[in-house]
């Protein structure tokens, strides 16, 4: 998300220069919207099926189908605060270098236009949620509320800007549990908070670090943090996020009355990726953890062997 002072009259701009910023970029209104909404984004809703696979459900008809709405709520709702935010920041989007190509700063999409997709982003995911539970509904509508928050200013506020971002995983995750109606562990939902708090905090790490090589323009947020007190906090996090597994993984150890203790042996590839991970956030290289996860080979044959592992624990 991008910096903004939005003054009153932020986004607004004459016809004919959007017009011809929009000619420029090319596309139209509905391709705008949709590529606006970033549905490549919507990959982090996965997590709305951590509860029913934790719970050994997740192939149980029924369960699956609240999981597969919820995920779809809630990637309408995501899409929503995606759309309100390109307006907000369309002035100072306009003004940077890659991020003037958006739909709504190239002209694409006014900026009117980008408020009503946005309402109807949002009547739409909470009303597919309540077809799972209204409980799904009321996620949707705080998580909504917090981002708007974001949106409207709270991203400038340090620690305030961590707290929401790393909320907004955490709320992916409750949000899946009620809508299939299965009761999430404490630690389970520690290792969510924590770990989404380690790779945010690892990112706004290497944004700083940026800053500091090169005097490259970041968020006016980060200008209040130090690198020192950047890597506290993920080492920190990293720290919990670990603690909180372990006691999660002998929890579900406890459960099993018999068999191999896999949730327990699946802390080896756990704990090396969260080591593999935290090897890029050290360098200050660490971007978004979907690019990281993308890229590093290793990453991804240790997160292989993790969901094997649990895979195994659960359904075999």
């Amino acid at each position: 998300m991008s910096e903004t002072t939005h003054e009153a009259e932020a986004g607004e701009t004459s016809v004919s220069s959007e017009q011809t910023a929009g000619q420029a970029a090319g596309g139209n209104l509905v391709t705008g919207l949709l590529k606006t909404a970033r549905p490549r984004q919507w990959v982090k809703n996965v997590l709305v099926l951590a509860a029913p696979f934790t719970a050994g459900e997740i192939a149980s008809g029924g369960v699956l189908v609240d999981a597969l709405i919820a995920f779809a709520a809630f990637s309408l709702v995501a899409s929503a605060v995606y759309l309100v935010n390109d307006a907000i920041d369309v002035e100072a989007d306009r003004a940077h270098p890659t991020k003037c190509k958006r739909p709504i700063a190239a002209g694409i999409v006014p900026v009117p236009a980008a408020y009503v997709a946005s309402v109807v982003f949002f009547l739409a995911g909470c009303g597919l949620g309540f077809l799972a539970s209204w409980q799904l509904s009321v996620v949707l509508v705080v998580y909504m509320a917090v981002q708007l928050g974001y949106c409207f200013g709270l991203k400038h506020q340090p620690v305030v800007d961590l707290a929401i971002v790393g909320s907004g995983f955490l709320m992916r995750v409750i949000a899946g549990g009620v809508a299939t109606g299965i009761a999430l562990s404490q630690w389970f939902l520690l290792v969510t908070a924590f770990g989404s708090l380690f790779m945010v905090a690892g990112k706004r790490y290497a944004e700083v670090m940026l800053f500091e090589r090169t005097g490259a323009k970041i968020r006016s947020s980060l200008k209040k943090y130090s690198a020192s007190y950047l890597r506290f906090v993920w080492a920190t996090s990293a720290a919990i996020l670990i603690m909180s597994y372990s006691l999660w993984a002998f929890e579900q150890q406890q459960a099993v009355s018999e068999g191999m203790a896999w949730s327990v042996i699946s802390l080896v590839p756990f704990v090396v990726a969260v080591l593999r991970y935290a090897v890029d956030v050290d360098s200050g290289n660490a971007g978004a953890p979907d690019e990281i996860a993308l890229s590093d080979r290793v990453l991804q044959v240790l997160g292989g062997s993790w969901v094997v592992l649990l895979v195994i624990g659960f359904y075999l």
